[in-house]
């Protein structure tokens, strides 16, 4: 063992550590490799850097700009409906779907590509439901990559495997397209199955979302009990003709009527005026507190829905919230009361609540006189809050969610995404290029602006895997990985044939965590090969078992599916930690035993 092997294994252990401990963010972790290597001497100056060039890094830049652009025309809305229309609220079966689709889609394409653009309608269907979306992207992740195993164009490694089966001049027969797939299906089951069963216990439930509902956590702790929506269905037998004013639900139950829907759902009226009369077979959606509200649908013979039904999508936190707005001294609310104002009609927001002092005013806002400083609290669309936050009238507590979607552009949204898919499949065009040929695309035709090309990216995955990438070049270059690798077969002697795949996908699954798993393919593929003919065992299986076991890295955020994952989920590594275990232990008994049954 030579300097440079002990060297290069002590900064892999010194980076595990790192990860395991979050001594530093991940990130940093990517910059001190870039720093550490070439100061050792392990890697030169140039790859050092070259990660953040690399096709995989440049690909992941491109794919997410893609993903920004299908999300702000509202592509992805449009998905994460069909998702929901299947799969209901229930997480294991928004779960189920999410994953294997992806998980198809990564048997096609590459799976960084599939997990990049499916990211946004997750986040939005764990809005909605009130799933925690770190309890959808870490499986959705998962299937992503092991969706690479389907086909043999579906990952680096299963597409290098024909060209690697070369032993003393003799080139074994090639695996067809499909070889491959009865394992990759398999394996997609079983990961499916781990998460439906264990999911509860090992997924966390932090997301980088504050709230599932419409406020804020921090506008709940100030306006509390005001914040909760609830429907209600009008009896067909309702006869009360009288106006919402006349109605006074407000002044008897705190509650502010804040969505109307009719003939079905056909025609919905947001922010109803004070004239707008309430209908037979109307569905009303109210906000304010639980207990008056069950008050006022007992007094008013209504039916309280277990949850919003007909408004579930419109006003759901990805299309609707409360915010707080400051009324400014320059304001034309200053001097006018809400009623003179016709905010309602103007704006198409509900007035909920005005703080004024140390004061919460919930009932009487209708003839409230607005003062400089007063705080409004409303209801409304987040398309409403933006253009509202235009205005010289109100400045918002907080930043409005949500964002104003260019559904006029969703159709080229969708083409700049078949050029790049066609430039990958049917003219074989680097990857990086592909997909930035799309990216561009879609700035160049305005489905984005490149300040929000720029601001889609998540830099903190770019930099991990970008030192990450040199640190698998230094275990190439100081021979490391030969070394390891060589060692553990010497000593294996002439084993049965399920220890050497075992010990063959073992070795593999370790290289691919800490180095490419294209690198950890290279040199593999030859050395089980030939070990295989010494033990007398199909040399085209072992291969194989490299090939499929390339996949199996779930430990660390070191994949490049499980570093895009990590900020939006809201991950640590120790979550890695807490699901890959039991992913690679199941990942690796199901691969031993497909290839025992199948080949």
């Amino acid at each position: 063992m030579t300097p440079e092997i002990i060297t290069v294994i002590a900064v892999l252990a010194f980076a595990v550590l790192l990860f395991i401990f979050e001594w530093v963010r991940v990130d940093v972790v990517g910059i001190i490799m870039m720093v550490i290597l070439p100061l050792l001497g392990l890697v030169t100056p140039q790859q050092a850097i070259s990660g953040l060039s690399s096709n995989a890094v440049v690909s992941i830049i491109a794919v997410i700009i893609i993903g920004a652009g299908l999300d702000k025309t509202g592509v992805m809305n449009s998905m994460a409906r069909v998702i929901l229309r299947f799969a209901g609220k229930s997480e294991s079966r928004i779960m189920t779907l999410i994953s294997g689709t992806v998980a198809i889609i990564s048997g096609f394409m590459q799976n960084i590509g599939a997990a990049a653009l499916f990211l946004p309608a997750a986040k939005r269907i764990g809005n909605q439901t009130g799933v925690p979306v770190g309890r959808l992207l870490m499986p959705m992740g998962f299937c992503a990559i092991i969706g690479g195993c389907l086909t043999l164009v579906g990952s680096s490694p299963l597409i290098l495997l024909n060209d690697l089966m070369v032993v003393g001049g003799t080139r074994y027969e090639s695996f067809g397209m499909f070889s491959v797939t009865p394992i990759g299906l398999l394996l997609i089951a079983a990961a499916l199955i781990y998460f439906i069963i264990f999911g509860r216990f090992i997924l966390p439930t932090r997301s980088e979302e504050d709230s599932s509902g419409p406020m804020s956590s921090v506008l709940t702790s100030t306006y509390t009990n005001i914040g909760s929506m609830f429907e209600f269905h009008v009896p067909e037998d309702w006869k009360n003709d009288a106006s919402l004013k006349t109605l006074d639900l407000r002044p008897i139950y705190f509650c502010t009527l804040v969505a109307i829907a009719r003939d079905k759902g056909r025609v919905q009226i947001f922010a109803p005026t004070p004239d707008e009369v309430i209908r037979p077979g109307d569905h009303l959606v109210m906000v304010g507190p639980e207990e008056f509200a069950e008050h006022m649908a007992q007094d008013m013979g209504w039916a309280l829905q277990p949850e919003l039904s007909t408004f579930a999508e419109e006003l759901s936190p990805n299309n609707a919230g409360i915010m707080e707005g400051i009324v400014t001294p320059r304001s034309e609310f200053v001097g006018k009361t809400i009623a003179e104002l016709r905010i309602r009609e103007r704006f198409q927001v509900s007035p909920l609540a005005i703080f004024r002092g140390d004061k919460i005013f919930v009932s009487g806002l209708t003839d409230f006189i607005i003062e400089s400083g007063d705080a409004l609290l409303l209801h409304g669309r987040w398309e409403v809050f933006h253009m509202i936050k235009g205005l010289p009238d109100l400045v918002f507590t907080e930043d409005v969610k949500g964002e104003l979607l260019r559904t006029d552009k969703a159709k080229v949204a969708l083409m700049w995404l078949a050029v790049s898919l066609v430039l990958i499949l049917g003219f074989h065009v680097q990857l990086s290029i592909a997909l930035l040929t799309g990216a561009l695309g879609m700035v160049l035709t305005k489905v984005l602006t490149i300040d929000e090309a720029y601001q889609s990216v998540d830099w903190m995955t770019v930099f991990l895997l970008g030192g990450l990438i040199p640190l698998g070049m230094a275990f190439e270059n100081t021979g490391a990985a030969k070394y390891i690798a060589d060692s553990i077969m010497a000593a294996l002697g002439t084993p049965t044939p399920v220890v050497l795949l075992t010990v063959i996908g073992v070795l593999t699954s370790f290289f691919t965590l800490v180095a490419s798993n294209v690198g950890a393919t290279v040199l593999l593929v030859p050395l089980s090969m030939n070990m295989a003919l010494g033990a007398g065992v199909d040399p085209r299986v072992a291969a194989l078992t490299v090939a499929v076991a390339a996949s199996n890295t779930f430990v660390l955020p070191t994949h490049q599916v499980n570093a895009l994952i990590m900020r939006p989920g809201g991950y640590r590594t120790i979550d890695y930690v807490r699901s890959g275990v039991g992913m690679t232990v199941i990942y690796m008994v199901v691969m031993i035993a497909a290839l025992m049954l199948f080949y």
